[in-house]
This record gives C-alpha cells, structure tokens and sequence, in this order.
C-alpha cells in the first residue's frame, strides 16, 4: 500500500498526459498528489514544505532563467529573420543525397536544439529537410531525429535537474550522458540513412551516418571534457556540422558566404563564446561553485545573444520579451512544478519507497532504468520533467544495489531524453512545421520505431555496464 501511495503522484501525472491535459495543469495535478499523499502517508507537513523551498529555490530560479532566456533568444532569431537567413544558405550549401541530411540530423538540428532548446531545432531542420525535397512524413521524423542532443538542449537546465536530483554533481553527470549517448547518435544516423537512400546506396549511406555519429559522439565527450556541461552540445553539433560542410567544400569546391549569413550567425557566435569564455575563465581561476559562477550562466548568455540579435532593432526588444514571456508561461511553471514534485517526492521519502520497490527486482532492474527513463520522457515531453519524476526514485534505487548512482542517472537522462522525439508534443510541433501536414500517428510511429531499437541498446548497456561503473 505505501509504494502505491508514493507512486500514486506519477500516476496521476501520467493520466493526465493521456487525458490531453497540458503540461503545467499534469505537473500541478502531480504536485498536489505528492503533498497530499506525504501528509496522509510520510508524515510530510509545513517545516518540511519550508526546507523544500529553502533547498530548491535556486534550482528552480536558475532552471526558470535559462528557459525563458532560450524563449526569448529564438523569438529574437525569428523576429529578425536570423533563422530564416541561416536556414536558407545552409539549404543551398549542403547539396543533395544523404550527406545532407545526416548534416541536418547530425548538426544543424542539434545545434540549434541545443543553444535555443523546447523544439526550435524542428523549426530550422524540417523547413530545409522539405525544401530538400522530402514530404512531409519523411521531414517530420527526420527533423525529430535530430533532437538527439537533449540532455544539452538550452544548455542543460533538464541534465541540471538530473543531477540535483540524483545527487551527483553536473559536469561529470554531462560526461556519462556523453558515453552512453553513442547509441543515440548511431540509430539516429542509420534510420536517417535508410529513410532516404536507395537499395543500392544503403551501405554507402549506412557508413556515412555510422561516420557522423561518431563524429558527434567524440566531439559532444570532448567538448563535455574541456568546457563543460553546458556548452557542450553547442560545440559538438558544431564541429560535427563544420566537418560536413568541409567535405562538402571539397566535393563541390565552393561554400557562399553573406553578410547576411554572418550578421544572422554573430547572435549564436556570442552564446557560444561567451558560454566557453567564462567557464573556462572561472573554472581556471578557482571560482566554481561561488556566485561568480553566474557570469558563466547559460540564461546569461541567451539574453545577451537576443539582445546581440536584436541589435539594429532594440525599439522591438519589448515586444520580443513580451512575446517570449507569453510562451514562457506554456513551458516555464510546468517545468517549475515538475521540479517541486521531485523535490517533494524525495523529501518527505516517496523517492526511497519507490526506490526500495525497485530494488527488490534485483539486478534484472537495471536493464528497466532506461525503459522507465523513456516513459518519462515520453509522457512529459521534456528532460526536466522526466527527471523530476525520476531521477531521484531511479538514483537512488541504484544505489540500495550497490551501482553508481552516477551511472544510473546518466542513463535515465539519455533514455528519458532520447523518447521526447517521439512523445505527442514534439510531433505535433513537427507535423505542423509542414507545408502538407503529415498524419501525427504515422510519424510518431516512426520514431517510436527508432526509440524502441535505440532503448533495447540501452537496456543491455545497462546491464553491462553500470555494475562495473
């Protein structure tokens, strides 16, 4: 009976999913559900509430901050025809066949996902993957393959929430996502090449995106290594989009450049730099962990690069923050009060009970921490929700086994991540993203494919590797 009180508040957040409730009314549904089930069943009352508060007021602010600074750097990139400029030149510079694609899958997507965050890569890949001459069934699910970089979407906030949850500290939490996201990388390159290569191309095509996925592999883990967590999507999408583009230059001999195009990359030239200046200035100098830390914040940075975008227009500074803040309100309290539910599942020891169930399962559980990470990611359609719901439950499962809770939250936050490219959300931004919109049954089903052989992978890595972790 208490492990069905302590679950009781997932549960609720899932039937509210399914119920087609929105994302902020499921978290507050669910939070209501913890507080109610701690006071009749953990003994959770007001100090307890207050030590919650006291606790995860930062994390939330700072969660919250990063958010609404991506919102409002991708209004000011839309509003100032940034996207579209870039977009554009990338559409006539990568040439045709499945080089290009797997440069949307492998780059340009995840690049734009992982500076900006909540889909705006979909907005930039699947408008070219269209215009490269794909239908609307096929641009979708190759533009919701590239967001294969969640777990660094927006510069991390959601991988933030993992690790404050799973009790392990962030930037080696962002190198064990890295290791264990070859898998992601490799199924995503390969569906993506079977999509759109004929018979006799397919092994060509199939060692190309092998070949990609590699590349971003290795240049996400380094990156994570040399800069840190929170740049490191940005970086590896990067390299990995220059290396196709360089090998493009060399088969076509040319790459055009605009004004245009570089005063629409200078915004994402800022967040990027100054990201990967000032951590590395602060971590040099010995003041990581102080409040100099915040000169390195990602939610810094995003409103600097908006307001860089926004440069020759300031006098519309006020209706992009409006307009941001407008569409921060459909992500920003969800994302808030899926955090309080975590927090609050694991003060008053729902987390524990949940934990010690799991637990009982034996080492055959952890082959289920990616699959339960997975639902997670599904239902909420975000890593901070999914996280939130589970990180501290599946954290500390591993650890009454004796396994690396460093580990097993890495491999929640890359499962969980992985399926938000399947969940209802997500599809529906992609199908309407299409000029003929594609049926959202037939496209989630497509990807749902690519999750499911993606997360088998998972599960027996899990197996292997978090008992030796």
């Amino acid at each position: 009976m208490l492990v069905l009180a302590a679950g009781a508040p997932l549960l609720f957040v899932i039937a509210a999913v399914v119920l087609r409730q929105s994302a902020t009314r499921a978290a507050f549904i669910g939070l209501a559900a913890a507080v109610g089930s701690g006071m009749l069943w953990f003994g959770f009352d007001g100090p307890q509430a207050v030590d919650v508060l006291a606790q995860w007021w930062p994390t939330v602010l700072e969660v919250l901050a990063i958010v609404a600074g991506g919102i409002f750097f991708a209004e000011a990139g839309r509003r100032t025809g940034g996207q579209l400029a870039i977009a554009h030149w990338l559409r006539e510079n990568l040439g045709v066949g499945v080089a290009p694609v797997l440069a949307i899958v492998h780059g340009v997507t995840p690049l734009a996902e992982a500076l900006s965050g909540f889909g705006i890569g979909l907005a930039i890949g699947v408008p070219i993957l269209f215009a490269l001459g794909y239908g609307g069934r096929k641009a979708a699910i190759l533009g919701l393959l590239g967001l294969s970089v969640v777990p660094w979407g927006s510069m991390g906030p959601g991988t933030l929430v993992a690790a404050r949850l799973g009790g392990v500290a962030f930037d080696p939490l962002g190198l064990a996502c890295a290791a264990l996201s070859l898998p992601v990388f490799l199924g995503t390159g390969i569906a993506a090449a079977l999509m759109v290569t004929e018979k006799r191309e397919r092994a060509r095509g199939v060692i190309g995106a092998v070949a990609s996925g590699i590349v971003l592999w290795a240049s996400i883990l380094g990156a994570n290594a040399l800069f840190g967590t929170a740049p490191a999507g940005s970086v590896g999408a990067a390299v990995t989009l220059a290396l196709h583009l360089a090998v493009h230059r060399l088969r076509a001999g040319r790459l055009s450049a605009t004004r245009r195009l570089l005063a629409a990359v200078l915004p994402y030239a800022v967040l990027l730099g100054g990201v990967l200046v000032t951590s590395s200035v602060i971590r040099a100098v010995g003041l990581t962990g102080t409040p100099w830390h915040l000169l390195s914040s990602p939610a810094l940075w995003l409103l600097t690069a908006g307001l860089v975008a926004l440069r020759s227009r300031l006098r519309d500074s006020g209706s992009t923050a409006a307009a941001a803040l407008r569409a921060w309100l459909f992500v920003g309290p969800a994302t808030g009060l899926f955090i309080l539910l975590g927090a609050v599942m694991a003060e008053c020891g729902m987390s524990q009970t949940i934990a010690a169930a799991l637990a009982s399962l034996g080492s055959g559980y952890l082959a289920a921490i990616p699959l339960i990470g997975g639902l997670g990611g599904f239902v909420s359609g975000s890593n901070s929700g999914s996280n939130a719901m589970f990180a501290g439950p599946q954290s500390a499962a591993g650890v009454a086994l004796g396994v690396s809770p460093l580990g097993v939250t890495a491999m929640q936050n890359v499962a969980g991540s992985l399926f938000i490219m399947s969940s209802p959300a997500r599809v529906e931004f992609a199908t309407r993203l299409c000029p003929d919109p594609p049926r959202r049954g037939s496209v989630m089903r497509g990807v749902l494919r690519v999750d499911l052989v993606v997360v088998t992978v998972l599960a027996g890595l899990s197996l292997l590797l978090l008992p030796r972790w």
